[in-house]
């Protein structure tokens, strides 16, 4: 039972990333950058396609959810879930990065289309809330899980983040990025935490890290600072092989105690570099989500302070 819930636990995490992923990606695909530029008014056939698309793609990822993962489970009435104390909050941290990057997604889809900036806010930022809002609607009705208000406002934070600085500066000057590394804790409970490396990507909370990277001359627009260089305060956690301490002497334990991580580093905006291709754009765009490797220095609980050449 372990096994297949945590394989479920990858497919749900696979297509909250297929969601995030694929309208992008389909732009893309034009291959010229007279397709990839962006509409300078209202094209009704891309905005029809966009919107068919984000829907096609809502939809199948909500039935192939209720599939993989809610089918096999008892059914019953809506209920909440206090899951707030789990994976000391990375899970959180993971919702607002889903929801900020979905609804950049959304907005920069209908831009593309040539979509009025209002409409944009409106229709497109606010889809990766929605998205995942339904998605709280379905943990609520499986007695298994529980909607989780926690969830729902974190989902809320990175909608409200990427809308904010919209209507506040009309561009993205802090944005949400990720990193991960692998971890021994993998090993110890593989079932939860991942066997493969492309499992423990989604799975195993100690190796992520999840990014506020500051573009520094957006902030000051008169400094000689290159344009691409970022400021970057990271969160991560370690010690973790269950989401909580309930369960903690059933299994063996490397010796470390559940501890928070805080991290400054170096990073690059990389749709801060110009470009004339479109398509150049379009994947600065699409990578613009990962923190690149830098040096950086680390704050713990369980480890004090520490300098780390190349920490990614």
């Amino acid at each position: 039972m372990g096994r297949v819930l945590n394989d479920k636990i990858l497919n749900k995490h696979f297509l909250y990333w297929l969601v995030l992923l694929l309208p992008a990606i389909a732009i893309a695909q034009g291959g010229l950058d007279g397709f990839l530029k962006p509409a300078d008014s209202l094209n009704k056939a891309r905005r029809n396609g966009v919107v068919i698309a984000e829907v096609a793609v809502a939809a199948g990822t909500l039935v192939g959810l209720n599939q993989l993962w809610y089918a096999d489970y008892p059914k019953s009435d809506f209920h909440f879930k206090n899951d707030n104390a789990e994976w000391l909050q990375m899970d959180k941290a993971g919702h607002v990065f889903s929801a900020y990057h979905l609804g950049s997604v959304g907005k920069n889809a209908l831009q593309w289309s040539g979509v009025s900036r209002r409409n944009q806010l409106i229709y497109g930022s606010t889809i990766g809330f929605v998205f995942l809002s339904a998605v709280e609607v379905m943990d609520g009705y499986s007695s298994n899980w529980g909607a989780s208000v926690g969830d729902v406002a974190a989902n809320f934070s990175g909608t409200a983040l990427f809308v904010g600085q919209e209507l506040l500066w009309k561009e993205q000057r802090i944005v949400p990025k990720f990193s991960f590394h692998t971890t021994p804790y993998a090993s110890v409970r593989p079932n939860v935490l991942g066997e493969t490396s492309a499992e423990q990507l989604l799975k195993d909370y100690n190796g992520q890290t999840y990014w506020l990277s500051v573009n520094l001359h957006s902030f000051f627009k008169e400094s000689k600072i290159p344009k691409w260089l970022n400021l970057a305060v990271g969160y991560g956690a370690e010690g973790m092989v269950t989401g909580n301490d309930e369960f903690i002497n059933t299994v063996f334990l490397p010796e470390k105690e559940r501890y928070r991580q805080f991290y400054f580093s170096l990073d690059a905006d990389l749709t801060k570099i110009e470009t004339k291709s479109h398509t150049l754009k379009t994947i600065f765009y699409l990578f613009n989500t990962i923190k690149i490797p830098a040096p950086t220095i680390e704050i713990s609980s369980g480890q004090g302070f520490k300098f780390r050449a190349l920490y990614f």
